[in-house]
């Protein structure tokens, strides 16, 4: 029978959890310390936890709660989604890419990785003649399948605290009245004139600046970027 301390233990975290999950980005960052803490009950509670969550869409609550499971409780991952499946968020495709690895390495919080899978897998959108010169021209991107740049986007957010991906770029750039130059210092690639130095330089961790990630180095540069940032499918979701 389980004792009291153990009940109020639960309710303790149901609180906290319900807390997490309806509070605002400043709220929810305020007490990722303290679920961090708690690791081992969120584990055993499992994918209740995330019962508040659409895996088609892209809370960064969920995420975090998925890279908190993944940095103090590895084992228990398979708690809140079954081993063969890409992870616990959506990831359609029209050209059936298998988005595992993005999502396994973002949930691992290992960016720089994700930014390189990233990277390759928008040479793929683009095409064979894109994959096989190593980079993507940006006449290339209205073709690109909106589904699964959305997909991409939606997994950067997730998983960075909503810091990280296209849309978020793309707003930061709207803020800054759609100056690049602006931008490429906001977003820590480029300081005092000159670019920052890839991948050394980088800043690979949520500590980086808002809009630092997908850096994927070819984007350097306007047009490119920009037929990213305003592709059909990703202007929707601003």
């Amino acid at each position: 029978m389980p004792s009291d301390s153990s009940n109020s233990n639960i309710a303790s975290l149901d609180e906290l959890l319900e807390k997490f999950c309806n509070g605002s980005d400043r709220q929810r960052r305020s007490l990722l310390k303290t679920l961090e803490t708690m690791s081992e009950d969120i584990a055993a509670k499992g994918k209740s936890c995330l019962s508040s969550f659409d895996p088609n869409e892209d809370d960064w609550a969920a995420g975090s709660i998925l890279q908190l499971i993944c940095r103090n409780q590895p084992d228990s991952l398979t708690n809140f989604y079954p081993v063969d499946s890409p992870g616990w968020f959506t990831t359609p495709s029209l050209i059936d890419i298998d988005y595992s690895n993005l999502q396994g390495e973002l949930i691992a919080g290992n960016y720089e990785n994700a930014d390189r899978i990233t990277s390759a897998f928008l040479r793929k959108l683009a095409g064979p003649e894109a994959e096989a010169r190593g980079y993507v021209y940006f006449s290339e991107v209205e073709s690109m399948s909106g589904v699964d740049l959305v997909t991409i986007d939606r997994l950067w957010n997730a998983y960075s605290q909503a810091k990280f991906g296209f849309t978020k770029q793309a707003k930061l750039l709207n803020a800054l009245d759609g100056r690049y130059d602006k931008l490429w210092v906001r977003i820590g690639w480029k300081k005092d004139g000159i670019w920052t130095r890839y991948p050394s330089s980088f800043t690979w961790s949520i500590e980086a600046p808002e809009g630092h990630m997908p850096l994927v180095n070819q984007l350097r540069g306007v047009r490119l970027m920009d037929a990213i940032l305003n592709h059909p499918a990703l202007i929707q979701r601003r």
